[in-house]
């Protein structure tokens, strides 16, 4: 079967390409929520929603890349769909009462949202070089954004969520702020890097480098939050 020049045997390797390494970084996030996981049930579903947001966010950023010509203002605006649509999708799912129990819940229903938006984009990016049999664009397409557009999805997803969980214990009034700070730092980071990535001229590797820093900062603050929330937990404990 073929559509468009298109095979199903490519999209199985688009599939096989674009989700499997996200798996692993699925994995690895989820790791850091092992003490207390979330329902994997809920985790599919905000995984596969983050996925299918693709459908209604890429058709956006078309139609607003028509009218938007100056760079910086594009990526920020492109940025802006993209971190936005991501949270209204993961909010409507999980961000309920009886799911979001401690504070870094929220930040790993983030994640779990962008990487799964990260792997149908992937997929989608892979398909043009399968079609043509450029296996070499592929492999190296995928090992590009594995490296790159996947951890960006992935640490600026994981701002919101972390302002959130910083903001666990305070009223809406605060959170609300809280959310807008994180918006705010997510979009920043995702227009920079678009910015950046789009006028390297194949000179990668430094914004690699400079996107990882703010991994392992975003690690750090991780830590912090569960910190704070084991803080909390024996001072409950103590209290009965």
């Amino acid at each position: 079967m073929e559509i468009s020049g298109v095979t199903l045997e490519h999209i199985g390797y688009a599939i096989l390409g674009g989700v499997g390494p996200v798996l692993l970084w699925l994995w690895f996030w989820l790791q850091e929520d092992r003490r207390h996981p979330e329902p994997r049930s809920i985790i599919f579903l905000v995984f596969l929603a983050g996925a299918t947001s693709v459908a209604f966010i890429i058709p956006l950023e078309n139609a607003i890349g028509a009218f938007i010509h100056e760079p910086w203002w594009l990526y920020g605006a492109l940025s802006s769909v993209e971190e936005i649509g991501k949270f209204v999708v993961v909010a409507v799912i999980a961000f309920r009462g009886s799911f979001i129990d401690e504070p870094t819940d929220y930040a790993i229903y983030m994640i779990v949202g962008a990487l799964g938006f990260a792997a149908m984009e992937n997929v989608l990016y892979l398909l043009d070089p399968l079609s043509s049999n450029n296996i070499t664009i592929a492999l190296l397409t995928g090992n590009l954004r594995f490296l790159g557009a996947t951890v960006l999805h992935a640490a600026a997803s994981s701002i919101i969520g972390l302002s959130l969980g910083l903001a666990f214990w305070k009223g809406r009034a605060v959170s609300f702020v809280y959310l807008i700070i994180g918006l705010i730092g997510a979009i920043g980071l995702h227009t920079v890097f678009n910015f950046f990535i789009i006028g390297s001229q194949n000179n990668i590797f430094p914004i690699f480098a400079g996107l990882w820093v703010v991994v392992i900062f975003i690690l750090l603050i991780f830590e912090r939050v569960k910190a704070l929330q084991a803080h909390h937990e024996e001072m409950h404990e103590n209290l009965l």
